[in-house]
């Protein structure tokens, strides 16, 4: 009796078993033909204007740059401190400082130039101002004496002949004696004012080369003019080659320092091969995109296309021939500095009543261009014919309705 039941139970498990493995397949079935439905992201075919674009790359520059150079007649220019490359400054930061020690010295030095040349000049108004004071004073007594002597000369009808002569040569000798004060004393004014105007000429001299030496002085400390980022300027060292200049080093007169582009005058430039020029002209409005500046779009127009063919030394070798294109930004943004790659677009032609689609929903399979057409919970694969196409969205020529649902990834991929 009981080896007739033992069989039984292991077929009894091995169907339960069998049950359970079923209806979780079925589970599991359903839920792999339910789940595409839900985790596919779809977008309607519209019926709208299609704006074909040109996309160019390429980098923002500035047309205007102000170059920070190294004074004229300043001595000796060691760089004692530079600010780094790159850096943001605003107007009025200090970018470069030379070494001021000698020139301190010279200063100081021609100061005591003009202290010693306005102590002259006192000196001199003061035994000037004696000297007047005697001449003028000998003036006073010669006229005196002349006055005095003519009167005793007026008195010639009572005095003897002998007495009369002798008054008259006194008034002659102190009409002599008062010209000779007067000659001296305008003499005496006359020198006093040459040497006055010596002295204070030595003194303009003197004066002249402090202010030549404070500008000097002011002129080792270079500031920026405008806000901007700074381009530190190369310079030739023997060992390393063009290097940019750095604290320690010694500039000449005239040495580019750095360079601050004006942020006002930033452009957009980049370069387009043959069969992209047709498409453009000057005026087309534009949307620049800054790597840096992720979170908007510039406005811009295009402003210049070059006619010629040049090479482009930043493309690799073989060094190819294109065009350069220049975009004016219509608008700016504080982020912005030179240097900074960018995309621009650019609207070549604009479609009206297209049949368009997100480029993520357009995909090749077997060399053909399909969508995937959502109906109901599944999706129909269907070829398409591609008209135009820009960064974003497909212009179709045919295919598709407006209004269909389109899957924006493949559904027949493993998720």
């Amino acid at each position: 009796m009981m080896r007739g039941i033992l069989p039984w139970k292991p077929r009894h498990k091995i169907v339960a078993s069998a049950a359970v493995v079923l209806i979780g397949g079925l589970g599991f079935g359903a839920f792999r033909l339910a789940k595409p439905a839900v985790a596919i992201p779809t977008a309607e075919v519209l019926r709208k204007e299609f704006v074909d674009t040109l996309q160019i790359k390429g980098e923002v520059k500035a047309l205007r740059a102000k170059i920070i150079a190294a004074p004229y007649s300043a001595g000796d220019l060691q760089i004692v401190s530079l600010v780094a490359n790159a850096a943001k400054v605003k107007k009025g930061d200090l970018l470069v400082q030379f070494d001021a020690t000698t020139m301190k010295q010279k200063l100081a030095q021609d100061q005591v130039s003009v202290k010693s040349a306005q102590a002259e000049i006192q000196q001199s108004q003061a035994a000037a101002r004696l000297k007047e004071e005697q001449d003028v004073t000998d003036v006073m007594n010669a006229k005196f004496d002349a006055e005095k002597a003519r009167m005793d000369a007026s008195k010639q009808e009572i005095l003897s002949a002998i007495d009369a002569e002798e008054a008259k040569l006194k008034v002659v000798d102190a009409e002599e004696t008062l010209k000779s004060a007067e000659t001296k004393l305008k003499a005496n004014r006359a020198s006093a004012a040459a040497d006055l105007d010596s002295k204070k000429e030595k003194l303009g001299q003197a004066q002249y080369q402090v202010r030549q030496d404070e500008r000097s002085l002011a002129s080792l400390t270079l500031r920026a003019p405008l806000d901007g980022v700074v381009a530190l300027q190369n310079h030739w060292q023997p060992q390393g080659g063009p290097t940019p200049f750095k604290p320690g080093d010694r500039a000449w007169p005239g040495a580019a320092i750095a360079e601050l582009p004006d942020p006002s005058s930033l452009k957009f430039s980049g370069r387009v091969e043959e069969a992209e020029r047709g498409q453009l002209k000057v005026g087309q409005t534009t949307e620049v995109y800054v790597d840096a500046v992720p979170d908007r779009a510039l406005a811009g127009r295009v402003e210049d296309i070059s006619p010629t063919a040049s090479l482009d030394f930043n493309a690799g070798w073989p060094f190819p021939r294109n065009f350069s294109v220049d975009v004016a930004l219509s608008e700016s943004d504080p982020r912005l500095t030179p240097g900074m790659s960018a995309n621009v677009r650019v609207a070549v032609a604009k479609i009206p009543n297209g049949i368009v689609i997100p480029s993520t929903a357009l995909f090749r399979k077997a060399g053909r261009s399909v969508v995937y057409v959502q109906r109901g919970s599944k999706f129909e694969e269907t070829p398409v014919e591609v008209s135009r196409r820009n960064s974003e969205e497909v212009l179709l020529a045919r295919g598709l309705q407006p209004g269909e649902r389109v899957a924006l990834k493949d559904p027949t991929l493993p998720r």
